[in-house]
């Protein structure tokens, strides 16, 4: 059976639907940083994705060609990830998605190193015949966190982010 990142990290992966601590350790990710309103169709967001997916699959399904990384077990891709923010503002203005700045990130089972992804990237580009060089190797430790689960479109995302602001006092 695959390792699969929700059920092995249920705490980061299916938070509860109301806000929670966490501390999220380190981990290597698959990253694309960009600008932009992220439901604009054919946009820089969703373009990113796709570079996102394409490498995240080269990776997982890379026992299938010649190159074999070491250490690989068969695992279900982790979920989708996201950093948002906007510059010169105090929180978030939902009604001007166009001034989103956002890293969108897939996390990477420990044994994938840089070497690993860079083979990834290079294939996805040619296998998929898209230009996936804007992605990049993360390592982040983000520690101590509130979350929780949101249930619905982007747009009621204030709701939540409310209510993990109202834990956080």
């Amino acid at each position: 059976m695959a390792f699969d990142f929700k059920k092995e990290y249920k705490e980061f992966y299916m938070p509860k639907n109301k806000p929670m601590i966490v501390t999220i350790p380190r981990a290597n990710y698959i990253a694309v940083r960009g600008q932009g309103d992220p439901n604009e169709e054919g946009g820089a967001y969703q373009k990113a994705i796709s570079v996102l997916y394409a490498v995240a699959y080269t990776l997982k399904m890379s026992y299938k060609t010649n190159y074999k990384i070491e250490g690989f077990f068969e695992y279900v891709v982790p979920p989708l990830e996201g950093f948002w923010w906007q510059d010169g503002i105090e929180g978030i203005d939902y009604d001007n998605k166009s001034t989103f700045n956002w890293i969108s990130v897939i996390r990477l089972p420990d044994f994938i190193t840089k070497k690993d992804f860079e083979w990834a990237v290079e294939t996805a580009s040619i296998k998929k015949k898209m230009d996936c060089s804007c992605a990049e190797f993360l390592t982040i430790e983000e520690g101590l966190c509130v979350q929780m689960m949101h249930i619905g479109p982007f747009d009621d995302e204030p709701v939540s982010v409310a209510l993990m602001d109202k834990y956080l006092e």
